[in-house]
């Protein structure tokens, strides 16, 4: 399978399956869109009826770059065909009980009111709560117990507003530090704040013990104040810009990320991203909101080609500012082009239910924080580990070919399928597809293999 398409003045073609790129002229670019169904006799004719005024367009060449197209398959770098489908279920069943993160909610509350909030203002359709140091620690020696030979461990700290539960979390990451040295493991802290209580305790902990940050700032003030507002219903720009701005430059300005949320209200994002940047913010993360369809924030049809749009200004933006040498980062277009991620992980996801799995305050377990309260979802609990194995048999079986909308989809290697999160809640299954997600994505991949190219070629 191949995808080949136009954008920032490069002709790129994708072979899915052995993940090459290569960037060609246009000639090249019409007799691989056609080798697979026509003859070299049909190519011929139609390219020297589209070409044939170019001088250096010839049946001779047109031969030659046939030839040439052969030679690639041969090599398995076009056209290769998919040797990974069965070996998709073996691979997930090979993790299978093994634990490497967890999402700890260690404050089911918050000092936002934001209306768009998935989590329901961090209650997650339940009670406000915060986790208690038995059951935080409860939660880091279940992931231990449940590693296997796993050494690396990671553990996010998140709500609601995780630093209204502060005290706990500095003495949690304290029992961690203990821990990891009598079970020979290596903890990797994150925080997700929206920044109101940061102060510089917070900031020296979590520059010393968070191996990442990310810091919740939607970008222009107007659109963050129109949903990250107080219970009285004041926005929250002003209180938290200054505290992000002094963390991250403590930080070095590295290893976090400005994570922001882009909603029917600001379709046109690319604006956000350029104010973040305007504030010094280098590390940057925007994402589509996540709401009920009929939530007056949600996006809507009208707002897609826009939103696809601003996917590449945006794109085009890095370009810019690498020639000018400023540099930014955004998070859905880092990609490694030649050695990343593994086959597993291009099939299976990120793991949620078998490897990742959410802890509420409670230590109940669910397969991410986006199930977090739906009692279908409850796994178990930290105390006697996973005991609807139903449901993590159903995670667990869950991977791109699975899926029937993913079998011609030239994304699928790269999305592994997408969220399952967001495919249960369009479509009632975990095994569904998001598809206005898939459209989003599928943008995403296309700006994000364009700018490595570009930078490849010096473009």
């Amino acid at each position: 399978m191949i995808h080949c398409y136009k954008l920032g003045g490069l002709n790129i073609v994708l072979d899915v399956y052995s993940g090459s790129v290569h960037l060609v002229d246009e000639v090249a670019y019409d007799i691989i869109s056609m080798y697979e169904t026509e003859t070299l006799e049909q190519i011929t004719e139609k390219i020297l009826a589209k070409y044939g005024a170019l001088p250096d367009v010839t049946a001779e060449e047109i031969k030659a770059c046939f030839e040439e197209i052969g030679e690639l398959k041969q090599a398995g770098k076009l056209f290769k065909e998919d040797t990974f489908k069965p070996m998709a279920g073996d691979l997930k069943q090979k993790s299978a009980g093994i634990v490497k993160a967890l999402c700890l909610h260690v404050a089911h509350t918050c000092n936002l009111n934001c209306s768009y909030c998935f989590a329901s203002q961090g209650k997650y359709h339940g009670d406000r709560a915060i986790m208690s140091l038995e059951v935080g620690k409860r939660a880091l020696d279940f992931l231990i117990e449940n590693s296997g030979s796993r050494r690396n461990l990671e553990v996010d700290f998140f709500g609601g507003e995780p630093l209204m539960n502060f005290d706990m979390i500095k003495e949690l990451v304290a029992y961690a530090r203990k821990r990891e040295k009598e079970a020979n493991k290596n903890f990797r802290f994150t925080l997700t704040t929206n920044g109101i209580l940061v102060d510089d305790e917070v900031i020296d902990f979590a520059n010393r013990e968070m191996s990442n940050v990310v810091l919740s700032l939607d970008g222009r003030k107007e659109v963050h104040d129109r949903f990250r507002v107080d219970y009285n219903g004041v926005g929250s720009w002003e209180r938290i810009v200054p505290k992000f701005q002094r963390f991250v430059e403590k930080r070095g300005n590295k290893n976090y990320y400005m994570r922001g949320t882009f909603t029917h209200a600001n379709p046109d994002f690319v604006k956000d991203i350029e104010e973040m940047l305007s504030l010094g913010f280098t590390e940057l993360s925007m994402e589509p909101v996540v709401c009920a369809p009929d939530d007056p924030s949600a996006l809507t049809e009208q707002d897609l080609p826009i939103v696809l749009e601003q996917y590449e200004k945006l794109a085009f933006l890095m370009l810019d500012c690498i020639k000018q040498g400023k540099p930014f980062t955004f998070y859905h277009y880092m990609l490694d082009l030649k050695s990343g991620p593994c086959i597993y992980k291009r099939i299976s996801g990120c793991g949620s239910g078998t490897e990742y799995m959410a802890v509420t305050p409670w230590g109940d377990l669910y397969p991410c924080h986006q199930f977090v309260g739906e009692e279908r979802f409850r796994l178990g609990n930290v105390w006697t580990g996973v005991e609807n194995t139903a449901v993590q048999d159903e995670f667990a079986a869950c991977n791109v070919y699975t899926r029937p909308e993913c079998e011609n989809c030239w994304a699928k290697l790269y999305c592994s399928g997408g969220c399952a999160a967001n495919a249960y809640h369009a479509t009632g299954s975990v095994n569904g597809i998001y598809s206005y997600g898939c459209e989003l994505f599928r943008k995403r991949m296309e700006c994000a293999i364009m700018l490595e190219a570009a930078k490849t070629v010096g473009k």
